[in-house]
């Protein structure tokens, strides 16, 4: 009974590798899809094309869309990685997943460490890009910043920005008539939308340290049952001829050949002078006592 409980363990431990390595799995693929959306989407596409190359805003937009796809390639690495050792039974491949899970989990404890030390700046860098286009459109009503806003206003379903003094110039005041006018602030609008978007990002973070946390546990743990198994499976080979306890030991083939046949005695010399017929067997040969 104390012999079946560790593979018992181990069986179970399999399993839960198995349904944490799909879950993996699925993570890496939420967070690619969210790395993708980000670069591509139209929200985010928009205010890059606005910006230019030099901005905070297109440096952190990079920065976010690699980060975003090294995270899923290497949870999904780790998830197949997982599932592979644990059905074949691998060490070397197991040890190869548990380095993927490792890598991610200090990963996202740097992204978590840099959001609850800088919250608001993927959102600064936004509202600054959307001033900056702002203000050009301002100064230059009929040029190309006159169409980046609208087709950002358009997107957000916003228009303009409230100003501190309550009073809007007569080109600002222009920016927003007809339908416009009873949008919502543009920075109200951006702000909902990048709340929306953090909150995906920051449930995704913490899904995922739980994740890698309890993977790298379970891999660690197969590992060393691999391993073990590995070597009881090596002595094996020496003990397959152990003793039952039950049974007593058997003799070489030679002597249990020996103590099971009829003892041959040879004849005696008054049995070979009186000639009994009981002084040789049936052919002649010696008695068999």
């Amino acid at each position: 009974m104390a012999t079946t409980r560790p593979w018992s363990r181990v069986r179970v431990a399999k399993c839960q590798m198995l349904v944490t390595s799909f879950f993996v799995l699925l993570l890496g693929l939420s967070v690619a899809t969210l790395a993708v959306l980000t670069y591509f989407g139209a929200h985010f596409a928009i205010i890059g094309h606005a910006s230019s190359d030099r901005t905070p805003y297109e440096a952190m937009h990079r920065w976010a869309f690699y980060v975003g796809i090294s995270l899923a390639g290497l949870l999904t690495l780790g998830a197949v990685l997982g599932a592979a050792a644990t059905v074949r039974e691998a060490g070397g491949l197991m040890a190869g997943g548990f380095l993927c899970f490792a890598l991610v989990f200090s990963a996202l404890v740097q992204v978590a460490f840099w959001r609850f030390h800088n919250p608001t700046q993927v959102e600064d860098a936004f509202l600054d890009t959307y001033d900056l286009v702002y203000d050009r459109a301002v100064k230059n009503l009929s040029g190309t910043p006159r169409q980046q806003l609208a087709a950002i206003q358009d997107m957000f379903l916003c228009c303009g920005k409230s100003s501190p003094f309550s009073l809007l110039g007569d080109a600002e005041a222009g920016l927003c008539r007809g339908e416009q006018a009873a949008r919502q602030d543009c920075l109200v609008g951006i702000r909902s939308f990048l709340r929306t978007h953090r909150n995906i990002a920051s449930t995704l973070t913490g899904i995922g340290l739980a994740a890698t946390v309890y993977a790298m546990l379970l891999s660690s743990f197969l590992w060393f049952a691999i391993r073990s198994g590995s070597s009881l499976d090596r002595k094996g080979k020496y003990t397959l001829s152990r003793r039952v306890p039950s049974c007593q030991p058997q003799e070489p083939s030679f002597f249990r050949r020996s103590q099971g046949s009829p003892k041959l005695q040879s004849p005696t010399d008054a049995d070979v002078l009186h000639g009994r017929p009981g002084a040789s067997g049936p052919s002649g040969g010696p008695r068999l006592l």
